[in-house]
């Protein structure tokens, strides 16, 4: 099965291989230790267990509001099924959240479920019919969760693929939430859910976490290619 997480060893930088520890250590020296601290916490709370989808969104600010929730919350993966020309997140709602997430854009449903299946999630569609109360939901179980557009929600291509349907239940006359609102409820939800159960929401392993932080090391510190790059040729000098 391939791995979940797509950061892999080594790291490819100007020609040259890097493991995470290589980079880790090669930037922590030029990250302040609050940063440093801050990306470690980050990292310990992330999960690739549970992958938010979104299906064919009108609107880009739900798009990017999707994405903004699933960051805070902890999810690390994120995939969008958008079969228009051009893909721009709203950076204005996302507030940088893209830049820490590993965003997957796909052109079409069935090539993103085949995907996710070759990685051996479960493919859960948010719907009103033939759907279980998300509070009777495992989200123990590797599981991409597929939120649909905001006029019809999701396609008769995937609830055909899909291997269950979930609902959040309501009280009101109200039918539906906003997709931007659904997504947040039930990301929340499940991490709560997870927490209360398992104790914690972030379940990397040690592999996925060290990728991950240097990852974020990499995207933290300005010119880091060139730093690590320059230290390898110093250190190669050193020894000659």
């Amino acid at each position: 099965m391939q791995s979940r997480c797509p950061h892999q060893e080594p790291f490819a930088i100007g020609g040259e291989a890097f493991t995470a520890q290589e980079i880790i250590a090669g930037l922590t020296a030029v990250l302040m230790p609050e940063r440093l601290q801050r990306i470690q916490d980050t990292v310990a709370g992330r999960t690739y267990t549970v992958v938010p989808v979104t299906e064919g969104l009108y609107d880009r600010g739900n798009v990017s509001a999707v994405i903004r929730s699933a960051e805070a919350m902890g999810y690390q993966a994120l995939h969008i099924v958008d079969s228009s020309e051009a893909f721009m997140e709203a950076r204005r709602v996302t507030q940088g959240a893209e830049k820490w997430l590993d965003i997957e854009v796909w052109k079409d449903t069935p090539s993103c479920v085949e995907h996710l299946k070759s990685l051996n999630y479960r493919i859960l569609a948010t719907h009103f019919e033939n759907a279980r109360p998300i509070g009777d939901v495992d989200f123990d179980t590797p599981t991409a969760l597929f939120f649909g557009n905001e006029r019809d929600g999701l396609s008769d291509t995937l609830l055909s693929l899909a291997d269950e349907r979930m609902v959040v239940p309501m009280s009101g006359f109200t039918r539906s939430f906003n997709i931007s609102v659904a997504a947040a409820l039930c990301l929340y939800h499940i991490q709560q859910d997870r927490i209360a159960r398992r104790g914690q929401h972030g379940d990397l392993t040690e592999s996925e976490r060290a990728r991950l932080t240097a990852s974020y090391c990499l995207r933290s510190v300005p010119h880091a290619e060139g730093i690590l790059l320059e230290a390898r040729r110093a250190s190669r000098e050193g020894k000659r």
